[in-house]
Order: structure tokens, then sequence, then C-alpha cells
């Protein structure tokens, strides 16, 4: 069973490419970059050749002869004489290059000989990446991928493009949705947020109809995390890095949710620690929410970079983390208790970073003005308020009519309820989340 995924047509769009170059898919572990790769593969290619630099490790020394084309095709099939190799026919997918950086220095001569076309990709490849892309830099295109946001996870449930057109409608028409569509919607962004957006835990609650092996699935993938912390670092820093992974869902549980290093151990300080955050953004398994200096544009070089939130990517993975009393009415009653707050907003953060923005806060000192996301269109800053039900909106009312925040004209509040607009606040259900960017592309803000 394929999921139907967004790299589909930006891979259609590059093997029409006549000037294609070599492209680089990135992107956390098990988030179905492989899959979708040989999918593609198999519709446009009469031959595919796929090499995994961590599982098979004979082909570590392919570029030990030289990093052109003849050379590392001749030591492949030294190693392995049935794959194939056609001109114009066939797609090498050299998968998990951060194991074996070198390859990067082969795309320069890949491109230029035009005879095979060729995608790289890797679990872990943002902690290798600066060597990559300086080996590779001119010669590539890049593609980063992520786990299946909400639009994707409507796909695999059987719902097709006129659904996320019909939501967009109503959105710009600030037209209420019906009972029947609210409260359809709403099930299903819960159920997405229970079980994320990993490929294979999709597939098993598209498949089953319900939550039963999800968890296992989870922790797994969870386990999996913790094996490559242990796997790509040592000593001091590997003990960092797991203490900042499992300290996350207990820190987002607090009313304040600033990551406090001090939390971890009484003697921490953040310049030891801020480089274990940074593997774990690197990597691909954390969104980091930084605070704004002020509510003001432009939102790069504006904001503190030693205060920050950290959130899971994928929402299900932070719900997999919890303790089991939460699970079981988390699944069994949907009733998300008292991490209702930490739980949405990382639902909406991971909503926003998937449609490319990166995550901004802001919370003014000796004061209870914050807001809890901040987007920035040609013209405005637009802050986003998060509510777990319908509850009012002091900071966002202050923010809009203040002279003092002359960036901000109107804002927008995501809650469990339906469309609305008042006092220059725009009021969507939760699940229009993803469809954010799209609405503010189209609106005069």
């Amino acid at each position: 069973m394929y999921l139907k995924r967004k790299i589909d047509q930006y891979l259609n769009d590059w093997f029409s490419d006549k000037e294609k170059k070599p492209l680089i898919v990135k992107g956390s572990r098990q988030i179905g970059k492989t899959e979708s790769i040989r999918h593609f593969a198999s519709s446009h290619y009469k031959h595919y050749v796929e090499i995994n630099f961590a599982l098979e490790r004979k082909y570590l020394n392919i570029c030990s002869e030289g990093y052109d084309v003849d050379s590392i095709i001749k030591n492949i099939t030294l190693i392995d004489n049935t794959k194939k190799f056609v001109p114009h026919e066939t797609l090498i997918l050299f998968d998990e290059i951060q194991d074996y950086p070198d390859i990067a220095s082969a795309l320069k001569p890949f491109n230029k000989d035009g005879r095979f076309d060729c995608i790289c990709s890797g679990s872990m490849l943002g902690i290798n990446y600066k060597k990559i892309h300086s080996n590779s830099v001119g010669n590539k295109s890049e593609y980063q991928m992520q786990s299946m946001d909400f639009e994707e996870f409507l796909w695999a449930m059987g719902y097709d493009d006129t659904l996320s057109s019909d939501l967009l409608e109503h959105m710009l028409l600030s037209k209420p949705f019906g009972e029947t569509t609210k409260n359809v919607l709403s099930n299903l962004f819960l159920d997405y947020m229970i079980t994320g957006g990993m490929p294979e835990v999709v597939k098993s609650f598209v498949q089953q109809k319900n939550f039963q092996n999800i968890l296992t699935l989870q922790k797994e993938l969870l386990s999996d995390y913790k094996e490559d912390i242990k796997k790509y670092l040592d000593g001091l820093d590997k003990m960092r890095v797991l203490h900042i992974f499992e300290n996350i869902q207990v820190q987002l549980a607090k009313e304040n949710k600033k990551f406090q290093i001090t939390k971890i151990s009484s003697n921490a300080r953040i310049r030891d620690y801020w480089g274990a955050i940074e593997w774990l953004n690197d990597s691909g398994m954390i969104n980091i929410c930084y605070l704004l200096h002020t509510p003001d544009l432009p939102l790069k070089g504006n904001y503190e970079s030693d205060k920050y939130k950290i959130y899971f990517k994928d929402t299900g993975l932070l719900i997999a983390s919890l303790d089991e009393e939460s699970q079981e009415d988390l699944r069994v009653n949907k009733n998300l208790n008292i991490y209702k707050g930490a739980l949405w907003e990382n639902a909406i953060g991971e909503c926003l970073s998937k449609q490319g923005y990166n995550l901004y806060y802001y919370k003014k000192e000796n004061s209870t003005l914050e807001e809890d996301f901040f987007i920035r269109t040609k013209k405005s800053l637009v802050p986003v308020e998060v509510k777990a039900t319908n509850g009012n909106s002091k900071s966002l009312q202050t923010l809009i009519k203040s002279d003092s925040y002359p960036d901000i004209k109107e804002g927008i509040k995501l809650t469990n309820g339906n469309i609305g607009f008042e006092n220059n606040i725009h009021t969507f259900p939760h699940f229009c989340g993803f469809l954010l960017k799209r609405y503010l592309s189209e609106v005069d803000f």
C-alpha cells in the first residue's frame, strides 16, 4: 500500500526537467523518503539501482579510484554484477549518504555526464550536510521532506484535493462550516495528532481503522531515534542530547513552556547544552521556537537565541512519549487532559513548520502579554494564537490594537470552534492550520 505524498509531484516535475541536476532529498528517519523514491522509479525508469551506505557497508569505497561516473559504476558492478546501468533509462539512489558523505563529490561528474539520473538521501543528513553541500554546490537540487502533514493524512483516509479547496474557500469567505464538516474534520485532526505523520503508523491506522498497534510502532520509532543518538554521538555529547530529547514532553506540560536547561540538572548551563539542541534540530527530531525581542519585523535577527521552546517534529511521537495513564485517556477517550495546551501548540507548530515557516513566540517581561506563534506576510506580522477551547484572546487584541506594534494589523486564532471574524481576529478550527500559508497568500493582511 503506497501513500500519496507531496514529494510525488516534485519528483514528476524533476523528471520532466531537461536540465535536471542530481537531487538530494533531506529529512529525518522513517518519513517515507526511500519508499517515495522507489515508487517514483517504478513508474519512470526501466532500471533502478539502490545503494544503502548504512546497511551495505561493502559500498563504502566505491569512490576509491576517483569520482568519475565510470569508475564508480565499475566498482559497484564489481561488488554486485546484477545491477544494470543503462544510459538514459536508469535511476541511481544513493541512500543514507550521511554514512558516506564522499559520494557528494561525485554529484558534479554525474551532473556533467548526464547518462544516469541520480538521487541522494539520508535519514541523518542534517548532521553531515555542511560537508555534503560544500562538495556538491552548484551541481544539485534539494528537496526537504518531512513526515506526513494533515493534507497527506486526509489523502491516506481517502479524501481528494477538493476537500482542501473547499476548506480554503470557507476560510477566504469567512463562512462557518456546517456541523457535520466541523465535527468530522475535528475528529480527523485529533486522529492525525494521535497517529502523527510517520507513514508506517498512518498506514496501520488506515488499514485497521483504529489505534491498535499504533503505540507499539511509535515506541519503536522513538527507540530508533535514541539509537541514532547513540550511534552518531559519543560520551558527554550523547548524554546531553538524550537528556534534552527525554525532557521535551515534561517541559511542554509546564504552564511556562520555555525550555529550561536547569530543569534537567541544577548545574546545567545553556552554553554546554546548546550544541545538543542544535544536533536534535539538524537531525530533524525537533522544532525550535525562539522568543522574539519584540513583535516587530523583520523576524530574522529579532529573537533571543538562548530563550526558546522545543517541540517534537511529529506530534504523534510526542503523544507516544507521554505517561501510560495519559496514553490510555487519549486513545480511548480522546481526552488531552493536562497536556492539552502543549499538544495543541505542538500540533500547530508542526503545521507551520511543514509549511516552511520558522517558529517564533513572544512573552513580555513582567506582563501577561504573550503570543504562541508569528507569521510574516509581505506587508505585516500576523500573530497566531492557539486555544484548546474558545477562550478569550486578550493578548491577541492588545497586539492588534496597540500603537506599539505597527507591523501587526490583524491576527489569527485557532480553536476547537468554527470560522469567525471579530475585532480584526480571524478565527479558524485547529484543522485549518495546514492551510494558513495558502490562505495568507490570497488575502490582504
